[in-house]
């Protein structure tokens, strides 16, 4: 073993001008007397090219009773077409009303009581539309009015809240703002955690049965392509509000959603992001400190060339415990070190066939961009406090081995 390991324990509104719009343009047929004196011209004579009957013949002087009756039946046409015409344009329009565009708005507290859930980026829009289709508030405008003339309204959280129906906008504010009326329902989800104790993690959290999140189908989680179907490593580590009536599939989709944002907002280019939350999961894996991490992460690298004397093993204990999904000890045996899975870096050059946990973002950082340096071993020379040393030379390796060996003769239950 070119380097022992260290300790396995990881950080813990519409507008309403569109409808008067539609009423001038549609319903604005009342108006139809004010006619075009050429109508009735055109119906009574109309004018085609090609039939002999239909050919140009001296215009004569018409009878007044008739151009009366052409003008008539011209209204008539009209008339009717518009009658029938206006239920359908309307099935066409959306509806404008839903006491959106009013501005009415209910008095007082409200009645009873009704679930909302103001997802995660809601603007104010967005959560009066909530609210108006949960009759919570009247209208839109009233609810955005309220908003707007509270300045504590920027702190309303995403989450689930215990509403009454009908009641007031300035007291559905007042009610957003009022942690006594959010369900929260937190779960904590660290660095480092195998899906196994993720699935453990959040039955605990929830209430719900591991089995409920085995049963899950990753292929319905919207996973990134790099996953390649599977989950270890990309259930993203945070503390999660879940909403009562949230289910495990629910649930595994916003861990792979945040964590999807997360690598966008880091910047891992697309292309390298399955390698990249590889050496994060070991990286994670094997340190403690976030200011380890790049220290970690270059080692990596240096041993991944291949030139150096590990000839291109990484030889980490973290791709071992992965293998047999055991915590506890601080190393690994030289039975399990001689297990030919394709995770064991020991005896495998390169990287493993897929990450070992879910890294956080320390860890995808440092995998992304390593600290500049030659060091090609570091040992957890005190597994209970997380102290690393490094070295470039197997002499200093040697070292700080000895002081590694010592802590276990003081610590033998946990080596």
């Amino acid at each position: 073993m070119t380097q022992p390991p260290q300790d396995w324990d990881e950080h813990d509104v519409r507008d309403s001008s569109a409808r008067h719009r539609f009423e001038d343009d549609v319903l604005g047929l009342r108006g139809v007397t004010d006619h075009d004196e050429s109508l009735a011209d055109d119906v009574l004579s109309p004018s085609h090219e090609g039939g002999e009957m239909f050919r140009p013949r001296r215009r004569r002087r018409r009878n007044p009773v008739l151009r009366l009756v052409a003008l008539i039946a011209a209204a008539a046409v009209v008339l009717t077409a518009a009658v029938f015409a206006v239920p359908s344009v309307r099935d066409l329009v959306p509806d404008l009303s839903a006491g959106t565009e009013t501005g009415q708005d209910y008095t007082g507290g409200g009645t009873g009581e009704v679930v909302i859930e103001i997802p995660p980026g809601a603007g104010g829009g967005q959560i009066a539309q909530i609210l108006v289709a949960a009759d919570v508030v009247g209208s839109s405008s009233a609810f955005m009015a309220a908003l707007q003339a509270e300045p504590r309204s920027s702190s309303i959280q995403p989450g689930t809240y215990r509403m009454a129906q009908q009641m007031s906008s300035q007291a559905a504010v007042a009610r957003l703002l009022d942690g006594n009326f959010r369900e929260i329902d937190g779960v904590t989800v660290r660095e480092g955690l195998w899906v196994a104790e993720t699935f453990e993690v959040l039955a605990e959290g929830t209430g719900n049965a591991v089995e409920d999140y085995e049963a899950v189908d990753p292929r319905t989680l919207d996973l990134p392509a790099a996953a390649e179907g599977e989950l270890e490593g990309f259930l993203y580590p945070s503390t999660y509000e879940f909403g009562p009536e949230a289910t495990p599939e629910e649930q595994l989709r916003t861990m792979v959603a945040l964590g999807v944002q997360k690598y966008a907002e880091i910047g891992v280019p697309e292309d390298q992001l399955r390698d990249v939350i590889i050496k994060a999961s070991i990286v994670q894996g094997e340190g403690l400190f976030a200011e380890d991490l790049p220290k970690i992460a270059r080692v990596m690298e240096n041993r991944l060339e291949g030139a150096s004397e590990t000839n291109g093993m990484m030889q980490m204990d973290s791709t071992v415990h992965f293998i047999y999904q055991e915590r506890g000890l601080a190393g690994t045996t030289e039975e399990q070190r001689a297990n030919d899975s394709p995770y064991n870096t020991y005896l495998h050059p390169g990287l493993p066939p897929g990450p070992i946990n879910s890294p956080g973002e320390d860890a995808i950082r440092a995998a992304l961009d390593p600290a500049d340096g030659g060091w090609l071993y570091f040992v957890t020379v005190d597994p209970s406090t997380g102290e690393t040393n490094f070295a470039e030379t197997y002499e200093e390796h040697l070292q700080n081995q000895q002081i590694f060996l010592q802590w276990c003769e003081e610590n033998p239950d946990q080596c």
